[in-house]
């Protein structure tokens, strides 16, 4: 007979939609190695830098002084950013679908001796109160394996009037020229750039939208554009998540964006 806990897990695992449920297997069974490897280059630049080549939150001042503001990480790993975001004076709380991820998280916050709210769920449906804070983001985290026109209107709608929102992720450029995740991206457009939606190597589903989707998306859950960044890759950059050849690639055309949006009044 299944335990409690089991229990628990798969009736959590049945209000998933298909995509989380297999997201949420994927990153159950990655998060050991992942942590191991990614995970040390997040911690190596203080938890509080974006992106592929962890580029410093100092430098790109994305979500500005957090000090008495309420953050809500949308797919937290193992919480680097809220770690950060936490030592820094916010009241952070820090959600992801994967069990394995969050037990990451808080043994890394225990480490740290910070307090971090941890939720188990997904960012498309947050057991969160109304307008509960004052700063949603993620960074390549809810942005790229959750549904946009689910997660956007769950993140505008635990926002303040006037919160911000901000999220990293994969430009539909990089994934137009890198349509082989075991390759590496290419000067030719090797996929149609209409109709961008969800990406599917196997093992998780990933989500993308052209520009004009995005800012459709944002009006539809009342998110007013701030600002896009599109980020080139530092000069001499090394990471643990691409080689040589995408940086090189990312010199020269954006690979990674950042958004940063409003929540209207």
């Amino acid at each position: 007979m299944p335990g409690a806990d089991d229990r628990a897990r798969q009736a959590f695992d049945a209000a998933l939609p298909d995509h989380a449920r297999r997201n949420r297997a994927w990153w159950d069974g990655e998060s050991e190695r992942y942590q191991a490897v990614q995970g040390e280059q997040l911690r190596a630049a203080g938890g509080a830098a974006w992106g592929v080549w962890q580029i410093p939150e100092a430098e790109l001042q994305v979500l500005g002084d957090v000090a008495g503001r309420t953050t809500v990480e949308l797919g937290c790993g193992a919480a680097q950013w809220s770690i950060a975001l936490a030592r820094a004076g916010a009241t952070a709380i820090a959600v992801d679908v994967s069990e394995a991820q969050l037990r990451a998280a808080w043994a890394d916050a225990q480490a740290a001796g910070v307090t971090i709210r941890f939720v188990h769920a997904s960012a498309e449906d947050l057991p969160l109160e109304d307008a509960v804070a004052d700063i949603a983001f993620c960074d390549w985290g809810a942005s790229r394996f959750a549904d946009p026109e689910r997660w956007l209107p769950e993140a505008s709608r635990i926002l303040r009037p006037g919160g911000l929102l901000a999220f990293s992720t994969a430009t539909a450029l990089l994934d137009i020229c890198w349509p082989d995740p075991d390759g590496s991206p290419g000067s030719r457009l090797m996929a149609d750039y209409f109709g961008l939606d969800r990406i599917e190597d196997g093992a998780t589903v990933e989500f993308q939208r052209t520009d004009g989707d995005w800012i459709r998306c944002f009006r539809h859950a009342g998110l007013r554009v701030i600002d896009q960044l599109e980020i080139q890759a530092p000069e001499g950059a090394v990471s643990s998540f691409w080689d040589d050849d995408a940086r090189d690639w990312a010199r020269r055309w954006p690979a990674e964006q950042i958004w940063r949006l409003r929540r209207e009044a």
